[in-house]
């Protein structure tokens, strides 16, 4: 029997190891992130000053330990993982929606209208990321808002040429030149023809973009330019916790610096996977 191109899919997905590794952690963190206000033992921004610095113990009712105030640190970074997929899945929906269309109408049109995106997107691409991405949300009140809304509209770039690629091969086929014979309209044939045959890049960008936005996220809030304390971030929660190491307390940088490194390298991990079994040239 022929194998379905799901299941060729599937099959080659499930012999990346470390991409099913991958998969199986994002997986876990969804399911943490859904049950994490019925899971979080403690109050994330409840204080209590005489249990200041305690050290983590899986004995005590504290197992992650608590920061300078007497916060439970397992509650917060519990909480702040919801803040991190939050700002990685907004950001990229953002970035996704804008790259696909520029990139659909600068591949599909080409001429003129490819020229002016395409320099759009050169300007773009001369400015780091996170530095523009900086600059703007220093000229802002710090708020995870504008933080969600900044990422997304600098990061399109990227995946407007991919798209753009993608539709430069795709409009030559047979199927897409059978469209323009029939007649149909051009917002047709590039949404309901092409965009579905050249999406498999964008799913391994997205992926990879939610690591880079996480990442993104905890770099200004660990400037104090993201998500405001007392709202729980692991990049806040760096920022204290960089404070007292000299005062060997340890614990407030060493878990929420895993937590964002396990995270990152998930998603990471899981894009890899998608790119190496939706690649045609590896089939």
């Amino acid at each position: 029997m022929k194998k379905t191109k799901a299941g060729s899919f599937w099959g080659r997905f499930k012999r990346n190891k470390l991409g099913v590794a991958g998969a199986i952690i994002v997986a876990s963190l969804f399911v943490v992130y859904f049950l994490v206000p019925f899971i979080s033992p403690h109050d994330p921004n409840a204080q209590d000053l005489s249990n200041r610095f305690t050290p983590p113990s899986l004995h005590s009712a504290n197992p992650l330990g608590t920061d300078e105030l007497g916060r439970d640190l397992l509650s917060r970074i519990l909480w702040g993982l919801r803040i991190s997929i939050k700002v990685g899945f907004a950001a990229v929906a953002i970035s996704i929606l804008i790259g696909t269309i520029l990139g659909a109408i600068s591949g599909y049109y080409g001429g003129w209208v490819d020229g002016l995106i395409m320099r759009l997107v050169d300007i773009m691409m001369c400015f780091p990321d996170f530095f523009l991405i900086l600059m703007v949300i220093a000229m802002l009140e710090p708020n995870i808002n504008y933080v969600m809304i900044v990422i997304g509209l600098v990061s399109w770039p990227g995946v407007t040429r991919l798209v753009r690629a993608e539709f430069l091969k795709l409009k030559k086929q047979d199927f897409v030149q059978a469209a323009k014979a029939s007649g149909l309209s051009d917002a047709r044939i590039i949404f309901r023809h092409i965009l579905p045959n050249a999406l498999y890049p964008v799913f391994v960008a997205a992926t990879l973009g939610i690591a880079s936005a996480i990442l993104v996220e905890s770099g200004l809030s660990f400037l104090g330019l993201g998500v405001q304390p007392p709202t729980a971030s692991w990049g806040n929660i760096l920022t204290s916790g960089k404070d007292y190491l000299l005062q060997h307390v340890w614990w407030l940088s060493f878990f929420p610096g895993c937590a964002i490194f396990i995270t990152v390298l998930a998603y990471i991990m899981l894009g890899e996977g998608l790119r190496d079994a939706l690649d045609p040239r590896l089939k």
